[in-house]
């Protein structure tokens, strides 16, 4: 009998022990304070969301029941499937020509006027587990479009399929490769920005960093779109926006749901790594000597706060980051462009910040 209860004993502390290891980080409600003045922009439809935004939020709000009656594999389907067919009847104004990057496939976008030695690494979205460059081409044509620039756009790996780690790997080695390589060949560049959306501005928030830490040429800026800067999905807007966040939420809804202390372990299992790694919550990360950067976030998604949390501890370390949000919007929304309006000026908005940004580089 004491044997057993010894092992029970020995089992709890242990239990304990990882339950301690796989912690929350740093306690970042200290951030939750508006961004100081210069370092954001709050704007607002005037008379609410347009039109367009109301058509593309009915469109997804009839996806909902199907959504809801799917398995978890199912799921991933078909996201993966309903996100590739999204370019389907739109004119992609570019070139595109697919690549491999040092064994990444990957694709090159190239809009009319586009200048090939200047560059954009883009990384998209899609949870994670969903996405392709061939989903998000109407965000890749705009971006080499407004930013004159040949844009390099990654089909990196996937979760479940892949562990989280591979993803970032493939994100990294496109960005070595793309330092000396355009879509002619091997060529040095003038010009780097770095790009992404939820997912896939997680990512680049995360390659930015990781440049930095190696040494490597830096972007002249980063653009993120409603990024995920923490794995942990702790800020008050996770729980607070779930109701008005109807692109996030059939996705994310139930794990949100999970009591907090199984959270840890679930978040853990599904990136095999803690969720205060700086690798998949670039916020926990050193945030000092970044770029300019950018992250564009709706004002009424689940991940509002996580990016002003990003942007009050950026500005503290003293990197010039800086937030746009927007009253009212979906998720990403500047990926729907152009049948919502606010993408195209959210998208203007992005044009004259790459602008200032090489203007200050200079």
């Amino acid at each position: 009998m004491n044997l057993f209860l010894a092992i029970i004993l020995v089992a709890v502390i242990l239990l304990l022990a990882v339950h301690a290891w796989l912690g929350w980080g740093e306690d970042l409600s200290v951030y939750d304070h508006p961004v100081e003045e210069g370092g954001a922009e709050s704007r607002a439809t005037p008379g609410g969301p347009s039109p367009g935004h109301a058509g593309v939020v009915a469109a997804l709000e009839s996806k909902r029941p199907e959504i809801e009656a799917l398995s978890p594999g199912a799921l991933v389907r078909w996201v993966r499937r309903f996100m590739d067919e999204m370019p389907a009847g739109k004119r992609i104004d570019a070139r595109i020509e697919q690549v491999d990057c040092d064994g990444v496939p990957c694709e090159w976008v190239l809009a009319p006027g586009a200048d090939p030695a200047r560059r954009v690494l883009y990384l998209h979205g899609g949870a994670f587990f969903a996405g392709s460059p061939l989903s998000h081409r109407a965000i890749t044509s705009r971006f080499s479009s407004v930013a004159r620039a040949a844009v390099l756009s990654v089909d990196y790996r996937l979760i479940p399929d892949n562990r989280r780690i591979d993803g970032i790997e493939d994100c990294r080695r496109a960005f070595r490769w793309l330092l000396d390589n355009g879509p002619e060949g091997p060529a040095p560049l003038s010009t780097l920005f770095l790009g992404g959306d939820s997912a896939g501005g997680n990512l680049a928030l995360a390659v930015s960093a990781w440049s930095r830490d190696e040494g490597l040429r830096r972007p002249d800026a980063v653009v993120a779109f409603s990024p995920v800067t923490d794995s942990n999905y702790l800020a008050p807007s996770i729980r607070g926006n779930l109701d008005t966040d109807i692109l996030v939420k059939p996705l994310s809804g139930s794990l949100v749901r999970v009591p907090r202390p199984l959270l840890r372990w679930v978040i853990t299992g599904l990136n095999r790594m803690r969720p205060s790694n700086p690798l998949v919550s670039p916020v926990f990360g050193d945030l000092s000597e970044l770029p300019p950067t950018m992250l564009l976030v709706s004002e009424s998604e689940m991940l509002f706060d996580d990016a002003r949390r990003y942007v009050n501890k950026a500005r503290k370390a003293g990197s010039p980051v800086r937030l746009l949000s927007w009253a009212g919007l979906l998720h990403a929304w500047p990926l729907f462009y152009p049948e919502i309006p606010e993408a195209g000026l959210a998208w203007e908005r992005v044009a004259e910040f790459l602008k200032e940004a090489e203007n200050t580089a200079d």
